[in-house]
């Protein structure tokens, strides 16, 4: 005996083959269901269409052939009009409408229900598909039209029936007949009804919960980015658990505004802040202009680092232009200009250490090691307006950008470290 499992996926696999013939690729997997499961329903009804003349011939009893070949072709020629055209809701309206109707023109051919089996009762699948296909308020007519038909269908049979058969007259029997169809139809009909009315009602729901998770998800993923470089998020969002990296080469700058706390003290701390987010949003810009990464912010200072990612191998360079564009936007700024405010730069080159630091309640991405002190101590000392690099960062970008003669400052625990003040391009 084969395997359920692989019976299973040989059945998966042969309704997906039926599916591609009504749709395509592009397809939501909901539209994929419909059409596959649509064209399963129309050959099935055109097998049923071959198989019921077929077992009445073979009994010797009388059928209406013509109407299943009508039937067939006319189903073929839905399907050919449906691939020219690629309108899935004219060939599924034309469907439902020849299983709506070719019932009840056979039995009316046949005679009455009995001679035709009920086989009205097949009628049924129209609006019932119309429910599970459209949708519960598209399918109402066509419910409505089912026993409409119906009870026309009974009308004929009890001014025409005649006879008795076990003594109950055929006009009671016919009426009976209708009175069956009727419930069966109904209670049916609303069972369905239910069903797809409670899963809509659950698949809005759950749309509506995926719209709210995806929306709080990009909320996250951009706050994450705010406080995160791009490629570290990325790793977060992974699943990586622990990020700690060590770098051979990164060239890490201080930016610091002279005397901001003598400004901050004869300010209101709305305008202070309101200052503070002015300038460093034009800081943020130079740093995703040049590519590089944004440490943190320390009160008035910024922190910058290059050689974080492999997204460029200049970034020595990238982090001068940017050092020379903060010091362009504090001398346009009105208010830092009014005040005679500046700022001073400091900028050194070599290993350092970077990762996150995780608490209970956020995220920190810091560098470490002795570049990043060099470049703290250089920004220190330089003077107000200057952009001083180390020697390091001098021999990188000597050539390309100006400096001035080099002057060496005693750092503690460091000695004499030479100092170069860069000037311009």
């Amino acid at each position: 005996m084969p395997d359920l499992a692989q019976a299973t996926r040989y059945s998966g696999g042969f309704l997906e083959r039926l599916g591609l013939l009504l749709g395509s690729e592009s397809d939501s997997e909901d539209e994929k269901w419909r059409k596959r499961w649509l064209l399963i329903f129309c050959l099935i009804m055109n097998l049923a269409a071959w198989i019921w003349p077929t077992i009445y011939w073979a009994m010797g009893l009388h059928f209406p052939y013509p109407i299943p070949v009508a039937y067939l072709i006319f189903s073929l020629l839905t399907l050919i009009i449906y691939w020219k055209t690629e309108n899935f809701a004219l060939f599924r309206s034309f469907q439902f409408g020849l299983f709506m109707f070719v019932p009840f023109i056979i039995q009316w051919l046949m005679g009455n229900f009995i001679n035709s089996s009920g086989i009205v009762l097949l009628a049924l699948l129209a609006p019932m598909g119309v429910m599970v296909f459209q949708g519960v308020r598209e399918s109402i007519p066509w419910f409505v039209a089912y026993l409409a038909l119906t009870a026309v269908s009974g009308l004929f049979d009890f001014y025409l029936a005649e006879g008795m058969v076990t003594g109950i007259p055929m006009k009671t029997i016919s009426v009976f007949f209708v009175l069956n169809f009727f419930m069966l139809s109904i209670i049916v009909y609303l069972m369905i009804l239910f069903f797809v009315q409670k899963k809509e009602i659950f698949q809005a729901e759950l749309n509506e919960k995926n719209l709210l998770i995806e929306s709080e998800r990009q909320k996250s993923e951009q706050l994450l980015l705010k406080i995160l470089p791009e490629h570290i998020a990325s790793r977060l969002k992974s699943g990586e658990k622990t990020i700690a990296d060590g770098y051979e080469d990164v060239t890490v700058m201080f930016a610091d505004l002279v005397d901001f706390t003598w400004l901050a003290e004869r300010m209101s701390p709305r305008h202070v802040v309101r200052l503070l987010d002015n300038v460093f949003l034009e800081f943020d810009k130079l740093t995703d202009e040049w590519g590089l990464e944004k440490i943190k912010t320390i009160g008035d200072a910024y922190m910058v680092a290059g050689g974080l990612s492999k997204e460029r191998v200049d970034y020595a360079e990238a982090v001068a232009n940017m050092a020379l564009g903060m010091r362009e936007v504090v001398m346009r700024h009105p208010t830092l200009n009014d005040q005679k405010l500046q700022i001073h730069i400091g900028i050194a080159t070599g290993p350092a250490v970077a990762g996150v630091i995780k608490t209970e309640k956020r995220l920190l991405y810091d560098l470490w090691g002795p570049t990043v002190n060099l470049a703290s101590r250089i920004t220190s000392g330089a003077v107000a307006g200057t952009i001083q690099v180390d020697e390091t960062t001098y021999r990188r970008l000597n050539g390309r950008f100006s400096f001035e003669q080099p002057h060496a400052i005693e750092f503690k625990g460091k000695g004499r470290v030479t100092i170069y003040q860069l000037s311009g391009k």
